[in-house]
């Protein structure tokens, strides 16, 4: 029996879909999966559950289709019993498998060499970035920096050993950090 917008009723379809009409089926999906994805996401709080349980929700429903139960000619309260018993189920797993985990005795994890290389390696390709960009500064800007921030010394010391004022210093290292910036992520 057509519905009003002409359609065929879920009871027609479901009759076709027990009869291996595919179409039947497929029009069913598109007519309950969303319903069927906001009821799952309302049970598990995540959006890729919900994926999953309407996934598994249909396709139980076309394993079960010649025993489906339509509720007021409507296949939705069946797909929603089936999605929160699905859910249940995954619940139950979930904490069984955290139970499982929290008896095993803890892992002794073991550092792989190879990690420590690459990070030994990227650390000495960046640092000779930084300091060929060094290079590049103005001399009194490169001074400054070897001095205040390669050197250690600060910069009452700096400006002592450049001969110029602190506030002096405290520019060209400012100017010198700018530039650096610069560099340094055009060459990274």
């Amino acid at each position: 029996m057509p519905r009003a917008d002409g359609k065929d009723d879920d009871r027609v379809l479901w009759q076709r879909a027990a009869a291996d009409d595919r179409n039947a089926f497929g029009e069913l999906f598109e007519r309950h999966a969303e319903a069927v994805w906001n009821h799952a996401y309302r049970l598990t709080g995540s959006w890729s559950a919900a994926e999953d349980l309407t996934s598994t929700t249909f396709l139980t429903a076309w394993r079960k289709r010649a025993e489906l139960t339509l509720v007021r000619e409507s296949a939705l309260p069946w797909l929603y019993t089936v999605a929160g018993n699905l859910a249940r189920t995954e619940f139950r797993r979930l904490g069984r498998f955290r139970k499982a985990l929290a008896r095993m005795p803890a892992l002794h994890v073991v550092r792989d060499h190879a990690e420590e290389v690459v990070d030994q390696v990227d650390g000495d390709r960046r640092l000779q970035k930084v300091l060929a960009a060094i290079d590049e500064l103005p001399k009194a800007e490169r001074e400054a920096v070897q001095l205040c921030l390669l050197g250690e010394l600060s910069i009452p010391e700096a400006a002592e050993a450049l001969g110029v004022a602190e506030v002096s210093v405290r520019s060209r290292i400012s100017r010198a950090r700018s530039r650096l910036r610069g560099l340094v992520e055009e060459e990274l």
